[in-house]
């Protein structure tokens, strides 16, 4: 897991040029959760940013969360959604965002 990240949680304006710019400038960790409403224009900003650097999605490490009412029987719809919304086909890490 790349050491310098940067967190989604409370971005609401200008997020994807945010995530872009954070990857212009060496955070090559985006840590992203469905709880926080913002992971198209985060996966936007993943999108620009990889262009910007003419990098490649291997290049950095997207983690994203499990939300708590997902844990009984919707963890791949979960998942499924998740990925969607961040315009990804894989994420490097799933976390359950915390255990109820």
């Amino acid at each position: 897991i790349p050491a310098i990240g940067i967190g989604t949680w409370a971005l609401r304006r200008n997020t994807s040029e945010v995530i872009a710019m954070a990857i212009q400038n060496g955070f090559r960790h985006i840590d992203a959760a469905w709880i926080y409403n913002n992971q198209r224009d985060v996966g936007l900003g993943i999108k620009e940013g990889l262009r910007r650097t003419g990098m490649k999605r291997e290049d950095i490490w997207v983690t994203s969360k499990l939300w708590n009412d997902r844990h009984a029987d919707k963890v791949s719809q979960g998942l499924e959604e998740t990925l969607q919304q961040l315009g990804l086909d894989y994420l490097d890490l799933w976390l359950v965002h915390f255990p109820v």
